[in-house]
Parts: structure tokens; C-alpha cells; sequence
């Protein structure tokens, strides 16, 4: 009696520990439990004749949209940059060799490849060779300098960087930094086009991107994720703050959140997507992966601007468009010289920083129908849209534009966002006053920042990640974002929104761009300080920015200071406020 209860006693606790086993992906960078049957008595284990197996589970990568792509629509266009083009079936095969070549390079699962490169086609392919290859890709941002570059290789412990001709000069220095703090340095692969010029010297490169393609094998054997969890990417936070953080994407969040982007972006079948939003910020939004999906058509341009824009759509017939609203501003306030009318709708999807209603308006008047989306790297880019209602159809245009300028509800694959106190973890009322965080749980949140386990528990603090906005919430569910918890402005105690402040500047005729920072006061605290670029061929003073500004505000949320200058931008589009308020910092107190 005793030998079977001692058996029974093994056999369970041998259960328990399967069942319990804690699976870590390279680098240790994500974790699952797994939970006992006896906790979990609904499982699917329980239920006799069904399997797990190669039949009915593949580990979810956005790869697979690819190879589908290639499968399905072998010869339709692919991709599309100045006189190049490819079809799905070249793309394919320039991705499998790539990823061939990688291997070669000595380039296994779980290594981190970087890139330093606008828009151009090669970016585009590495989103897909490099994890075909079973490495990570972390894109670093094209306008940092060699002293944040230097450290971003370093703290990635990429193997690999792949550098646009553009910003040799950069990485070259920055390999110089690197040089003196670590003993191997990442292999330089430099991409080249039709447009590089001759005084590049090149005999220095050992290995430039056609020819390394060359050399691939386009019968490589796909290096596929041991797990879903497996990381596919890392992304280092834009810059708004001064310390970027790697931010790691998993094939698993890489296939929802593109998924759930291509829905809430109503992208069907066979899109023309028009490449504005930078592909090194947040993979693109997902949408190299996306446009894959879709069997699409890439339009990749190196730089942005309104008469690029409108060139590419009458030339190329766009249908989709994505941008931060600094984009859609530019586009608003271009010369007529650049803007060519419309012939057919374009939808266009916006986020970053909260759109004033009025870019919104004037963005619809050209002809363009937006779609507002809020998210942050952390969320894969897109974690919410303002899902519009028809009902809404019939409002006045200016309610019809506040509408549209809130955040909005989760996207089909995010489990869930809430606006909470962030002390008491409660929800706040749903009365579009009572501010409180945004935060966010479920598949399309980062596994966590690498190599800083500090940070990630912080940021995922019980069991929600907190996002650092401000929002309310309204009695409809949708939400509004108020302001970044940093951005807050407390005078005389009173919080003060610097986005309600912004969207008044904007209304201005004479002002093109807008931020408010709090600047320090001996007396109230803090005051709002106003940045303000005007549009070309206007002169006008603080006082009248400030009067118009305490005609359509309470009194004490009008700006006390208005400085007129140029904004600094990250790559994306984001005013750096912290460059703002060390401006306004050293300005000192006004009372």
C-alpha cells in the first residue's frame, strides 16, 4: 500500500514539474508557465482525442506572410523604389539568400542584427531575412550620432550592421567609439543604390549588400522559432525621453499586432502602401509584415516631404498612408506648387503625439480619409484606434473632428487597456474629466526592455504595463490622452494640459507648430511656456499669442511665456520636449 501511494506521489509531482517548467527563450528574454491539469481541469489535455502537434500548431511568425505572399501572388509587384521593382516571387528569393549570406557571416539563432537606413528596399528586406536567418533585428535610428549609435551597438551586442551609403560617415564613427570599449566589432555590410555616389570609398568595406545577396544560397533551409515567444526584434525607444530602452518585439506580438493593424487600417487585399512612417520605428508599425499579408505594393522613398507624397500617390495610385501628425502638418501647410488634387480616396493613419483637430479637418478637406491610432513602442506601435461610428457622420464638422482626435477603444488582438490611478490601480470614472494612466495588457505588449529586467518590472508593475500617459475616459469607453505624466504642467495647483494649450496654438492662422513645457516659478510653481513656429510670411509677438490664447482658455492655463523657434524632432516626427524644458529650465522663474 505504502509502494503505491509513494508511486502516486512521484507521478504527480513529476506532472506538477512538467507542467510547471518554465520555458526562456534566448537571452532569457521572455518566460510562460505553464499551469498543473489539476489547476486547469478544462484543458484541452483533459479531452480525449484531441492532439497537439505539427498539424494544428506552428509557432505564429510574421515570416509566414511572405512565404504565403510568394505562394499566392508569385508575380505581382512587390515592391516599388524610384525605377527598381520587384515581384513577391524576387522579394522572396532576395530574402532567402540574404538570410543564406547571414549565416555565412556567422550569424546564428538568437544573434542581434542592426541596420542604420531610411526606407529603402533593403530595409524592408531584413525584416524578413533576418529572422528567416533565426537572429533579431534591431533598427537603430537614422538621425542619431555616432555617440549614440556606438552605444546602441554596444548595449544591442549586434553581430551584424547593415549601413545606407547615407550614414557611413555615422557608423564608421561610431565603430571608431566602439572600437575603444569592446574587443569585436559588428561586421559593416553597406547598401548601396543607382544613386550612390562615386566619391564613397569602398575598397575599405569588406561587404556591401548585392553582393553578399549574391552570394546566398536561395534554397536556404528557414532557421523557424523554436517558440512563438522567440524574439524577432529589438526597438530602442524614439528619443522624446534622454535614456533609450530596447524594446523587444516576440514573433507572436509581431503577427497579432500586424494583423490587428491591417484590420483597424481597413487595408483589403492588394494595397499600395506608401512608406512615410520610418521602418526602423517600431518595425514600421507592423506593416512590412502587414503589406506582405495583404500581397501588397511597397512604394519606398528615402525621404519625405508634401510634393514627394503627392507625386507618389497620382504616380502610383496609393491607397494607404501612414504618418505622425508633424506629416500631416506639413502636408496641410505646403506650398500649392507641391499638391497635386486627389482622384481617389487615400486612407491615412496617424499617431504619435495627439493630432489637433484642426490638421485632422484641413487633411480631410484635401481629400484624405484619417484613421487616428494611439500605441507606443512598447505596444508594437498601434494599441488603440478611434473606431468611427456612422452616427457621427452627422455632427457638426467641429465635434465631428474632436471625435476623431481621441485615441479610442483596443484593437482586435490587445486584451485589454484601462485609464487608472496609478497608486490605488482603481479605474477611473468613465466621465471624460478624472485623469488617470493609460495602461495596457495582453498578446501585443513588449515581452520586456533588454538586459534590463529592472525596468520591465517597473514598467509591467501589477500586472499592467504602464504607459506614462494621462488620459480620461468617456462614457462611451473611448479614451482621450491629456498629456504625457512628465508633460503635466502643476500651477497654483491646478494641473494644467499642455495638449489642451497646443490644440488652441494650433487654431492660430499664424502658427505652423506648437509645444507647451512647464517652466519653473517661484510663486505658482510652474507656468505653461509656449514653443511656437510661425507659417512663412507671418510676424506677430507673444502678447498676441498670448492674448489669443486667454481668449478661448481659462485664464491660468494660458502660456506666460512664448518663445518663437524652430522644433526639435525625433526621426518620427515627435517634438523632443526634453530639449524644451531644458530651455525653458535655464530660463528660471518669471515671477
Amino acid at each position: 500500500m505504502k509502494n503505491i501511494f509513494r508511486t502516486m506521489f512521484w507521478v504527480r509531482s513529476l506532472r506538477l514539474f512538467r507542467s510547471t517548467r518554465i520555458y526562456s527563450s534566448q537571452h532569457h528574454l521572455c518566460k510562460t508557465r505553464y499551469f498543473s491539469k489539476d489547476n486547469d481541469r478544462g484543458s484541452w489535455e483533459s479531452i480525449e482525442g484531441l492532439l497537439h502537434c505539427s498539424a494544428n500548431s506552428v509557432p505564429l511568425s510574421p515570416v509566414s506572410f511572405l512565404e504565403r505572399a510568394a505562394k499566392v501572388c508569385r508575380d505581382r509587384t512587390s515592391l516599388v523604389y524610384g525605377s527598381l521593382e520587384y515581384n513577391w516571387g524576387q522579394t522572396h528569393q532576395r530574402c532567402l539568400k540574404l538570410a543564406s549570406a547571414l549565416t555565412q557571416l556567422g550569424v546564428s539563432r538568437g544573434d542581434v542584427v542592426a541596420t542604420l537606413s531610411p526606407n529603402v528596399p533593403a530595409m524592408y528586406e531584413l525584416h524578413f531575412a533576418v529572422p528567416m536567418a533565426g537572429a533579431i533585428l534591431c533598427t537603430l535610428n537614422s538621425r542619431l550620432d555616432a555617440a549614440m549609435v556606438s552605444v546602441l551597438l554596444e548595449h544591442s551586442h549586434a553581430k551584424v550592421v547593415f549601413v545606407d551609403y547615407q550614414l557611413l560617415e555615422i557608423a564608421q564613427g561610431a565603430l571608431d567609439l566602439l572600437q575603444k570599449r569592446v574587443t569585436e566589432l559588428p561586421i559593416l555590410v553597406l547598401i548601396t543604390d543607382s544613386d550612390c555616389p562615386a566619391t564613397i570609398d569602398q575598397t575599405s568595406i569588406s561587404y556591401e549588400y548585392e553582393r553578399l545577396l549574391a552570394d546566398g544560397n536561395n534554397g536556404f533551409d528557414i532557421v523557424r522559432p523554436h517558440s512563438e515567444l522567440d524574439p524577432i526584434s529589438i526597438n530602442y525607444t524614439s528619443g522624446t525621453t534622454s535614456k533609450p530602452k530596447g524594446v523587444v518585439y516576440s514573433h507572436r506580438g509581431a503577427y497579432l499586432n500586424t494583423l490587428a493593424t491591417v484590420l483597424l487600417f481597413r487595408m483589403d487585399l492588394f494595397p499600395v502602401y506608401l512608406w512615410n512612417v520610418p521602418m526602423f520605428h517600431c518595425n514600421g508599425w507592423c506593416l512590412p509584415w502587414g503589406v506582405a499579408s495583404q500581397f501588397g505594393i511597397n512604394i519606398c522613398v528615402r525621404k519625405v516631404s508634401p510634393k514627394s507624397i503627392f507625386e507618389s500617390i497620382a504616380q502610383h495610385k496609393v491607397t494607404h498612408m501612414a504618418g505622425a501628425p508633424t506629416v500631416l502638418n506639413m502636408i496641410v501647410n505646403s506650398a500649392l506648387t507641391d499638391r497635386k488634387p486627389l482622384d481617389h480616396e487615400v486612407l491615412v493613419m496617424t499617431g504619435g503625439s495627439p493630432p489637433p483637430p484642426q490638421i485632422l479637418s484641413k487633411m480631410e478637406e484635401f481629400g484624405f480619409s484619417i484613421s487616428h491610432l494611439y500605441g507606443l513602442t512598447e505596444t508594437y506601435g498601434p494599441g488603440t484606434f478611434c473606431a468611427w461610428r456612422p452616427e457621427w457622420d452627422l455632427l457638426p464638422h467641429e465635434e465631428r473632428s474632436k471625435m476623431k482626435a481621441r485615441q479610442g477603444v483596443p484593437h482586435a488582438c490587445l486584451e485589454g487597456i484601462d485609464v487608472k490611478d496609478p497608486t490605488t490601480m482603481e479605474s477611473v470614472p468613465s466621465d471624460g474629466k478624472t485623469v488617470g494612466e493609460v495602461m495596457f495588457r495582453g498578446n501585443t505588449v513588449m515581452s520586456g526592455y533588454f538586459r534590463d529586467l529592472k525596468a520591465t518590472e517597473a514598467a509591467f508593475k501589477d500586472g499592467w504595463f504602464h504607459s506614462g500617459d494621462l488620459a480620461v475616459k468617456h462614457s462611451d469607453g473611448y479614451i482621450e490622452i491629456k498629456d504625457r505624466l512628465k508633460d503635466i504642467i502643476i500651477s497654483g495647483g491646478e494641473n494644467i494640459s499642455s495638449v489642451e494649450i497646443e490644440t488652441v496654438l494650433y487654431s492660430h492662422p499664424a502658427v505652423l507648430e506648437a509645444a507647451v513645457v512647464a517652466r519653473p516659478d517661484d510663486h505658482w510653481g510652474q507656468t505653461p511656456c509656449a514653443f511656437v513656429k510661425l507659417k512663412e510670411g507671418f510676424d506677430i509677438d507673444s502678447q498676441e499669442i498670448i492674448t489669443f490664447c486667454r481668449d478661448h482658455l481659462p485664464h491660468y492655463m494660458a502660456p506666460k511665456t512664448v518663445i518663437f523657434q524652430d522644433m526639435p524632432k525625433t526621426s518620427t516626427g515627435k517634438i523632443q520636449k526634453y530639449t524644451l524644458r531644458k530651455i525653458a529650465n535655464a530660463l528660471g522663474s518669471i515671477s
